[in-house]
C-alpha cells in the first residue's frame, strides 16, 4: 500500500532497535528501547502558511532524521511506521 501524507506530515520509518548495549549484554525484544531515529519515506506538499502559499517541506525522501521516542506510531500493512508534522523532527542526520 503507498500513503501519501497530507500537508506538512511526514511518514518515517524506525531503524531496527539495538539488540545489544554498550556493555555486550543482549536484550530480549521486549527490553530494547524504541529507536529515536528513522528514514523518511513519504512527505507532504507542504505546509500552508497564512496567506494561502505553500512552503515546501526541507525534509525529502531517503533522509535518516532524529525523532521524539514517544512518536505516536502507526501499523499499516502489517509495518510500523511514525506520522509527525515536520517541526516534531529534531534534526537530519548527514
Amino acid at each position: 500500500m503507498k500513503i501519501r501524507p497530507l500537508h506538512d506530515r511526514v511518514v518515517i520509518k524506525r531503524v531496527e532497535a539495538e539488540v545489544k548495549t554498550a556493555s555486550g549484554i543482549l536484550l530480549a525484544g521486549s527490553a530494547a528501547e524504541k529507536p529515536d531515529m528513522g528514514e523518511v519515506i513519504a512527505v507532504g506538499a507542504g505546509k500552508v502558511l497564512e496567506n494561502g502559499t505553500v512552503q515546501a517541506l526541507s525534509v525529502k525522501v531517503g533522509d535518516k532524521v532524529l525523532l521524539g521516542k514517544y512518536a505516536q506510531s502507526v501499523k499499516i500493512d502489517g509495518e510500523e511506521l511514525v506520522v509527525v508534522r515536520e517541526e516534531e523532527i529534531f534534526a537530519v542526520i548527514e
